[in-house]
């Protein structure tokens, strides 16, 4: 809930600076949050985990539209879509390295005291959940899957 308020501010902000990379990024960060809010039953505020869903789902979907960009030898178009992801990720939380990542499973795995790969569902819930917007999840799946092998 604090995230939501947290952008509407840096919108408002980003327009007293004429900042059009962060305004615009934004922005479309906001209508994302209405467009959330909207499609289910009738919610005020969204969770701050569901927002950083949405911030994590649009800079990997930025990072992605940049590298076709890069291919293309469209650098415009690069820099910019990589401007926004830049903007994008000052709002989610500071990513996990790989031993911090190894740690933080380590962890989850022995406190719900899983054993083996019939586990990983278990496993996978939970840490998908504590660490959302913390490590991608492809990442959290390679290292459960390596840790409970």
């Amino acid at each position: 809930m604090e995230l939501e308020k947290k952008i509407s501010t840096g919108i408002m902000e980003a327009m007293k600076a004429k900042d059009d990379v962060k305004r615009d990024t934004l922005r479309n960060v906001k209508k994302m949050i209405i467009e959330a809010k909207t499609a289910g039953p009738n919610i005020d505020e969204l969770p701050d985990a569901e927002v950083l869903k949405i911030i994590t789902k649009l800079a990997k979907q930025g990072t992605d539209s940049a590298e076709i960009f890069k291919q293309q030898g469209r650098n415009d178009l690069y820099e910019y879509e990589m401007a926004q992801v830049e903007v994008l990720k000052s709002y989610l939380p500071k990513q996990l390295n790989d031993a911090e990542l190894t740690e933080a499973v380590k962890s989850i795995i022995s406190s719900t005291g899983a054993t083996s790969m019939k586990d990983m569902g278990r496993v996978m819930g939970i840490a998908s959940k504590q660490l959302a917007g913390q490590a991608e999840g492809k990442a959290i799946s390679a290292k459960v899957k390596e840790l409970l092998s």
